[in-house]
């Protein structure tokens, strides 16, 4: 590969009198003319070779066709109307549409279409917010994927927006009090560039219909004494309550209350510290109801009056257990989601704490929206996992039935497939699970083209549920395996723990276990190995890589943190400290961190996998600039054939909100360079239906 030349400068930064060199530090500059050029010739490399690949068109083709089927989600009721979100097929956005609540559905009509807000779908809609008597609309907007939002308000009636937009709004909800007015979080706009430049002071405003946004009162944060990178303000469904919740991380909360049946009343603490994940989820007069992991690393459900609320005068109401909690409430009852092993449990509970009964699910998979107000007899419910297209069923809350409610009618088969569930040992002897997907009769030959993907942080847990692409790469023949590593949420706090800090090498050997464990068995072998992950899983390809890169063929991290002595500098990166520390923190993190971080790690003279690095231009999440000096870096350094490519989407951030005309495009070409990298002339299904001829 001839690869545009990238500059290098002498940058250097010092730790704890360590010199570490920077050299492409300029490709921080999201503004600047060079960094826009550096861009465009990658982009021009990339999509040379990835033009160059036979079967890229078929695969942007049969992507199209699968993904071209009605999908439909869940409905739910505010004011007169019952809402639902529809997309035809290959709408870039889904579409609301509304039909007056005890008519027939089939006489709804479009609400709200995001696909008009511009012409090629990069403005998205992100939350919706009805006032309590569902009058009146709160939205909010992204731009190009970013995740700075504006917000509209709109008259439901009349469809007419009646209010100026409101503007420079980051990581927000938005809750209303009665009628009259809404709470939502904020930055100040940064100084520099608005898609780098560090947040780190996020505040609550209300905002109160028919005044201008510069009038809006702030709640809480804006002071110097006390910074909080995020701050979510929300009213219970009885509009009593105000609840906030300051963090100073992605983990743990402080967590205050404010009774508003008077307006002089001060806000109440119920925790004034960050050791806990602890939320409101609901009250019966001054009852509170509280979830938390506070001595309870699972989960639990406690109460407590609100004129009292600290931590010693909770009362367990349903107890931690074993397995991992994720309540909802809905028609006067709490239902229970528990993990086990990943999979879905729900149970039904009362407002006193008794079991009611076990919800029977469909099967195996990942159960989720067991959620309605309080005077609903009914709820409706998902059930998918990763050969079942997710299904929506209704439940009736007093009896306890599920019927389906809507099956979609998609060109894809379950039965022509398995998934099991394995569990392998880790290099300390940790077990861990993990789900293996593919054809029905698939031979274990070690030549199956295999995707290995994983995420391993945050407390997220990666449960079963069906991706068109995902079908896509099975149906060619490819098997799709999704290990839980540790730094997820599967088993409950001390399993998020064991992946973070000084305990983060857990997760990379976690995957590469997995890797090794799926060449053994000879689901695969490394000539066919592909390994994917984003975000924070894109630190887990990049990682994986420069600690094994014999392990795969081919290495997909998308949007990566993959600069781990700068990743706080950036946006809101700092947030993110309690699952890597930062290399400020002591010699010892700084260490830590510089031993693994992928960019500070990559060799010369050393054979690295095919890589194709994604990113976006608009990610203010995990900047671009983590991809780029990546990129730069693997490409001055890789040694052999394979090649080291960075595929840039323009008009695109995270992953919220991207058009379903770029998500198939970027499919193909992440597809296509994977199956053309392990050797195959023509899509792998092709090969097995010439066998078998």
């Amino acid at each position: 590969m001839n690869y545009p030349e990238t500059k290098t400068v002498d940058t250097i930064d010092t730790y704890f009198d360590v010199d570490v060199k920077d050299p492409y530090r300029w490709l921080e500059d999201d503004r600047s003319k060079e960094t826009e050029a550096w861009v465009a010739t990658q982009n021009k490399t990339t999509f040379g070779y990835l033009d160059s690949i036979p079967y890229r068109k078929d695969l942007k083709e049969r992507l199209s066709k699968l993904w071209n089927y009605e999908k439909i989600g869940s409905p739910f009721k505010e004011g007169n109307y019952t809402y639902f979100y529809k997309n035809d097929g290959l709408q870039n956005q889904y579409v609301i549409y509304r039909y007056k609540t005890g008519e027939n559905p089939s006489t709804a009509s479009i609400f709200l279409d995001p696909n008009t807000f511009k012409e090629d779908g990069t403005i998205s809609l992100g939350g919706i917010s009805f006032s309590k008597n569902g009058k009146i609309l709160a939205y909010s907007i992204s731009e190009g994927g970013s995740d700075w939002r504006k917000i509209l308000v709109m008259d439901a009636e009349t469809k007419t927006i009646i209010e100026d937009t409101l503007v420079d709004i980051k990581f927000s909800g938005m809750s209303w009090y009665k009628n009259e007015g809404f709470y939502y979080s904020s930055y100040d706009k940064p100084e520099g560039s608005k898609l780098s430049a560090k947040t780190d002071q996020h505040k609550v405003y209300y905002h109160k219909l028919g005044t201008p946004q510069k009038n809006d009162k702030l709640i809480y944060g804006g002071t110097n004494k006390e910074k909080h990178r995020y701050i979510y303000g929300s009213v219970t469904e009885d509009n009593r309550y105000l609840i906030i919740s300051p963090r100073v991380s992605t983990s743990g909360n402080k967590l205050y209350i404010k009774d508003l049946t008077n307006p002089n009343n001060k806000l109440v603490t119920i925790l004034d510290h960050t050791d806990s994940d602890t939320y409101v989820i609901d009250n019966v007069g001054s009852k509170l109801f509280l979830v938390t992991n506070l001595n309870a690393p699972n989960k639990k459900i406690v109460t407590v009056d609100a004129s009292n609320p600290t931590p010693d005068n909770w009362v367990d109401f349903i107890p931690e257990t074993e397995n991992v909690l994720s309540p909802s409430t809905g028609g006067g009852c709490f239902f229970t989601e528990y993990m086990i092993d990943a999979v879905s449990k729900v149970l039904q509970y009362d407002y006193h704490g008794k079991l009611i009964r076990e919800v029977k699910l469909p099967g195996v998979g990942s159960a989720g929206g067991f959620g309605a107000k309080k005077e609903e007899k009914e709820l409706y419910y998902s059930f998918t996992n990763y050969k079942t297209p997710g299904n929506i069923y209704k439940y009736d809350i007093d009896n306890g039935t599920s019927q389906l409610y809507r099956k979609p009618d998609i060109d894809f088969n379950p039965e022509d497939y398995e998934s099991n569930q394995v569990f392998y040992t880790s290099k300390d002897g940790t077990k861990v699970p993990m789900i293996i997907t593919h054809k029905k009769g698939l031979e274990l030959n070690g030549k199956n083209p295999t995707i290995l993907y994983g995420y391993g942080g945050f407390n997220i847990s990666l449960t079963p549920s069906f991706s068109i692409t995902n079908a896509i790469w099975m149906e060619q023949g490819g098997i799709l395996a999704v290990p839980n590593l540790r730094g997820g949420g599967e088993y409950g706090k001390a399993w998020h723990n064991a992946g973070t800090k000084m305990q983060k090498q857990n997760v990379f050997d976690d995957f590469i276990t997995a890797g090794e464990y799926l060449i053994q068995k000879k689901y695969t072998s490394s000539d066919y190995l592909a390994i994917r992950g984003g975000s924070n899983g894109g630190l887990l390809v990049g990682a994986t890589i420069t600690q094994r890169p014999d392990l795969a063929k081919v290495a997909l991290p998308a949007v990566g943190v993959l600069d781990m002595l700068r990743y706080h500098t950036f946006t809101s990166g700092a947030g993110w400290a309690y699952d890597y520390g930062t290399a400020e923190d002591s010699k010892d993190m700084f260490e830590y961190l510089k031993a693994y971080s992928p960019l500070h790690n990559i060799k010369a003279g050393v054979e690295y996998p095919a890589t194709l690095i994604t990113t976006g231009d608009h990610d203010d999440r995990v900047v671009p600039a983590h991809s780029f000096k990546f990129a730069a870096e693997l490409q001055s350094k890789q040694a052999g054939n394979n090649p080291t490519l960075i595929r840039i989407e323009t008009d695109a951030g995270h992953g919220a909100g991207t058009p379903v005309s770029k998500i198939i495009e970027q499919y193909a070409d992440i597809f296509g360079f994977t199956l053309y990298n392990m050797g195959f002339e023509v899509l792998p299904s092709k090969v097995n239906e010439k066998v078998k001829g």
